[in-house]
């Protein structure tokens, strides 16, 4: 499904400038061409401040349907229209580039990511993720470290942006544990997680999934 005239789009520039790169903008469609998505300035809800884009920036947004989906796609600034009042024109998205997640649930990517895990021992556990999404992760560990259900952890998460790593840290919950030949699965959700963090991570799924649909 492609936006509509009307809808809010919602946005995040992909900025190398950390602060820059957390905070989220919305902005109505105004109108849309067949290769160009025009829309009204973008405004911070949090600051209350217009966000002024050049030609070029790359954006991650997302636009939600009435039957509670978030449509993601990545897209960037191809110009602007003075006709009347100043719009942005955004590169319009191919229906195959648009991932669609439920809004209570997330997307989740497989993706092999060094993780940090501290028990209430104090005991640092430093492994490998099987899977990573905005709504928790799994990750491989030995026999002989021990994860109960309902356990709380500290983690770090070692998590790609855009040429260089962010460090994501949340608290977890251990769900379960599964059992393989050589090595353990364990299954955590995020208990305490900031929204900033949380975003980097599913920025980073949606970007995995976009990036896989090229091969």
């Amino acid at each position: 499904m492609l936006p509509s005239i009307n809808q809010l789009l919602y946005m995040q520039v992909n900025s190398i400038d950390e602060a820059e790169a957390s905070q989220e903008y919305k902005a109505r469609i105004a109108d849309i061409g067949e290769e160009q998505i025009a829309i009204e300035i973008p405004l911070n809800e949090k600051t209350g401040k217009l966000k002024r884009l050049v030609q070029g920036d790359e954006l991650s947004a997302y636009f939600v349907t009435a039957d509670g989906y978030k449509h993601y796609f990545t897209t960037e600034v191809t110009g602007f229209s003075e006709d009347g009042i100043r719009l942005v024109l955004l590169r319009k998205p191919t229906q195959e580039e648009i991932t669609k997640v439920q809004r209570r649930s997330f997307l989740r990517v497989a993706a092999d990511l060094e993780i940090s895990v501290k028990l209430p021992t104090g005991r640092f556990y430093v492994g490998r993720t099987d899977d990573v999404g905005g709504g928790g992760v799994s990750f491989y560990s030995d026999k002989d470290t021990v994860f109960e259900p309902d356990q709380e952890v500290s983690c770090w998460l070692l998590v790609p942006q855009r040429g260089k790593i962010d460090h994501v840290r949340f608290t977890g919950e251990v769900i379960r544990e599964n059992m393989m030949e050589t090595r353990k699965i364990c299954m955590l959700r995020y208990k305490l997680i900031s929204d900033k963090d949380r975003q980097k991570i599913i920025r980073f799924c949606f970007e995995r999934q976009i990036e896989s649909r090229k091969y």
